[in-house]
């Protein structure tokens, strides 16, 4: 699996372009703040060929969706999130796209010779989610490089987070973790240092 990665809008929010060797791929939370933001985006598929499946939101925050609306027309594809989060974007552009997929706990994401799997990790809002894959996850806002997301949100939860965060240090220590912001890291990195999963701190990030 190939991955790319534009930081877009204003908290930088990693956008992900995940394509798999036959050229289909799914693009990952385009929270776009302004529509220019897009043009190295759509240069990228079309420079590589790729054939988008799907837009996967990893939760309804504006920042990772509010580009959808913008990738959906252009691309005319439909949009996945985990239903409990569906209501951040129920009503957007409402007639003009596709319907929404809703995704659920251990549903599959599958595009071309490439398959990821669905985690519900619920904390930073109700339908969060992982994508996880055979050497890589994608966190969203649930954990980042030595740290998570906040819990202090409408919808939060700092004990499902708790429950999340489990399931994810049961994963393999090999994936590359890929987060909703800043760097990329490893689930045995994380194991090792990050505060969170070793209940050294209360604190909270984004």
């Amino acid at each position: 699996m190939l991955i790319e990665t534009f930081a877009v809008g204003g908290l930088s929010t990693n956008c992900y372009i995940a394509s798999s060797k036959d050229k289909e791929a799914i693009l990952i939370d385009p929270g776009l703040d302004f529509s220019s933001e897009a043009k190295p985006i759509f240069e990228y598929i079309t420079a590589g060929k790729l054939k988008v499946r799907f837009i996967v939101n990893t939760h309804g925050h504006d920042d990772h969706v509010k580009g959808n609306a913008l990738f959906q027309q252009k691309l005319n594809v439909p949009i996945c999130i985990h239903s409990l989060d569906a209501h951040f974007i129920e009503g957007a552009e409402k007639g003009k796209f596709p319907a929404n997929v809703m995704l659920e706990d251990g549903g599959l994401v599958k595009f071309g010779s490439e398959t990821l799997k669905v985690m519900h990790t619920p904390g930073h809002t109700p339908g969060s989610i992982c994508l996880v894959g055979e050497k890589l996850v994608f966190t969203g806002d649930t954990l980042f490089a030595g740290g998570i997301g906040r819990t202090d949100f409408p919808g939060g939860s700092m004990s499902d987070m708790r429950v999340s965060l489990q399931k994810l240090v049961r994963l393999p220590d090999y994936l590359l973790v890929y987060p909703g912001h800043g760097e990329t890291s490893m689930i045995r990195e994380e194991k090792r240092m990050n505060p969170f999963l070793n209940n050294r701190s209360q604190n909270m990030l984004f």
